[in-house]
């Protein structure tokens, strides 16, 4: 073989090594709107009857890929979507491992019961079928975005979002402003230089309708995804964050009402909509991101009678709680200069400020009840403290959930932070 040609396959054999190694992105949805229409969710208790349709509820799933990882982030518009229903979806998807697969929930309270609340004759009301077909839908949108990876760059910002989107309705200003958003772009082909999806990470209860005005809605998530695919395309998806204790959507009137209608649902998800591509507008392209995704599994012990007696008594066949703990699994990723941290429930907005400010990073993002969605998250020091906190601790797994969380993400970063070194 002569020099050139040597040099030839040399050069090729590289090139084709660059871009086996190059970032690909590629997202999909799926409908899970119940026909005819179910009873919806807002939290413990009966599902309310619903006779109205106001959007969509969705399926949003984006994969991304480098070298040997790969891992799905998936929204689902619910109040809650538990280990038990996500790894049905995950022994369905193919060419992911499960635990790189991260389930999370818009937490929209005008959805159907996807965790079959038990009434207090241990009756639940949940449509199973439906969820049934949820689980296969979630497998179907992961395994449609897998067929169609194709290189990407990204965009990553954080920064505060303004106007009148999120309050906290226990002390107005306690809660996290910041909106952290995570966009692929293509690089070849039909969609170069288009965007591919944008996540959006905010921390908000989406109950603008809530689950008593008999309104089957995926609340403010639906406008502000179908506002921000409508401005840049691709697809648009929400990961709430730590809205616990108790972060709301700002419905207030000045004349102390509230505007509890889909309306108001539009205004909010556009507004938010509008701040996230005005956060992620100027930030510069990432032509070649990390990607890494680690998990491991915490325990957490369920000292609440009325959270065992859900666990017990739901129809999903929840895992017998061992030595009265129950396991879930976080999962710790880093996609370009964002690190995100997943947390089992709603964890009140002290702890997320808490945590994103030992992430170390500029880009820290919180993906609440991600994986599971196990009630309120609070520290002891805030558990059953002051009758404000009567019924997020009521709904609450214990007084040592919010502790045992911080002390295992901390150590867990701070275990990352040597590796790095």
């Amino acid at each position: 073989m002569n020099l050139k040609l040597l040099l030839f396959c040399a050069a090729a054999m590289f090139a084709s090594s660059a871009v086996g190694q190059a970032l690909k992105a590629a997202a999909a949805v799926r409908i899970i709107t119940p026909d005819p229409l179910l009873p919806v969710s807002g939290g413990i208790g009966t599902p309310k009857p619903s006779t109205l349709k106001k959007g969509d509820l969705f399926v949003r799933a984006m994969v991304l890929e480098k070298g040997g990882t790969r891992v799905a982030i998936v929204s689902v518009d619910n109040l809650g979507w538990s280990s038990v229903l996500g790894d049905r979806s995950r022994a369905l998807i193919k060419g992911i491992p499960p635990e790189n697969i991260l389930i999370g929930a818009t937490h929209t309270h005008s959805a159907p019961d996807a965790y079959g609340f038990p009434d207090e004759t241990g009756t639940s009301h949940a449509d199973l079928k439906y969820l049934d077909r949820c689980v296969t839908l979630i497998a179907e949108a992961v395994n449609d975005a897998v067929a169609k990876l194709e290189p990407a760059v990204l965009k990553i910002a954080v920064g505060e979002a303004k106007g009148k989107i999120a309050y906290n309705y226990y002390a107005d200003k306690l809660y996290d402003p910041r909106c952290g958003v995570i966009q692929a772009v293509g690089v070849s082909g039909k969609n170069k230089d288009k965007v591919i999806v944008t996540l959006v990470n905010y921390a908000v209860h989406p109950e603008v309708i809530g689950s008593g005005q008999g309104i089957l809605s995926p609340d403010l998530c639906g406008p502000l995804c179908a506002s921000i695919e409508a401005r840049v395309g691709g697809v648009a998806l929400f990961m709430n964050g730590a809205q616990g204790g108790m972060v709301t959507a700002d419905v207030r009137l000045p004349d102390g009402k509230e505007a509890n209608t889909w309306e108001e649902c539009t205004r909010i998800g556009t507004l938010l909509a509008d701040e996230a591509l005005r956060i992620v507008g100027t930030a510069s392209v990432q032509n070649d991101p990390v990607l890494r995704c680690a998990s491991r599994n915490v325990s957490f012990p369920v000292e609440s009678e009325m959270m065992r007696y859900i666990l017990e008594h739901s129809p999903l066949n929840m895992p017998p709680l061992k030595n009265n703990s129950i396991t879930t699994r976080l999962n710790y990723l880093q996609i370009g200069t964002a690190s995100v941290l997943t947390i089992p429930g709603e964890a009140l907005p002290n702890i997320g400020f808490y945590i994103k400010r030992n992430m170390h990073t500029d880009h820290p993002f919180l993906f609440g009840l991600t994986n599971d969605a196990f009630g309120y998250i609070l520290t002891k020091v805030d558990f059953n403290s002051f009758a404000r906190y009567d019924y997020v601790s009521r709904t609450s797994l214990g007084e040592m959930t919010g502790e045992i969380y911080i002390a295992e993400v901390l150590k867990w970063l701070d275990e990352d932070r040597k590796i790095k070194k």
